[in-house]
């Protein structure tokens, strides 16, 4: 848990949707569990099949998501991915790697759940962006 954040990564969270209704102090809070880290271009986050132990945040940079030879998405500041695996304790179903120099918050399973725990609105938003997301899956392989 780091002690010292910089002002600049507390209001970046607060401009992350998902973090939107939080208060100063739940933004400190939250930016005190995760782990930030960089990755180069082309560097793997996530690969598909792996068990899932992280959740990531972009501060800046992009990043593609993969399945077989799809785009799926492309991650972009204040966008995240891997809660999937760490919400159901399953395996990565995509891939993701870096498109761009990137600075990336990372949650553990634990910091994860402590930031749910912690911060019920943010439960509530990610659950609702899942089901947007599975709906959509939905529409694009329906028919």
């Amino acid at each position: 848990m780091r002690s010292r954040i910089p002002k600049q990564q507390i209001e970046l969270l607060g401009r992350v949707s998902l973090f939107s209704a939080c208060s100063q102090n739940e933004l400190r809070a939250i930016a005190r569990l995760g782990t930030p880290i960089t990755a180069d271009p082309g560097a793997v986050l996530i690969q598909k099949g792996r068990p899932g132990s992280e959740f990531f945040l972009v501060l800046s940079g992009t990043a593609a998501c993969t399945i077989g030879k799809h785009d799926v998405v492309k991650f972009t500041k204040g966008s995240y991915f891997g809660e999937l695996a760490l919400l159901h304790g399953g395996i990565r179903t995509a891939n993701v790697k870096a498109t761009s120099p990137m600075e990336l918050l990372v949650f553990d399973a634990r910091e994860f759940r402590s930031m749910l725990m912690t911060t019920p609105s943010i439960g509530v938003k990610m659950l609702g962006r899942l089901a947007e997301r599975l709906s959509e899956a939905d529409a694009q392989y329906s028919d």
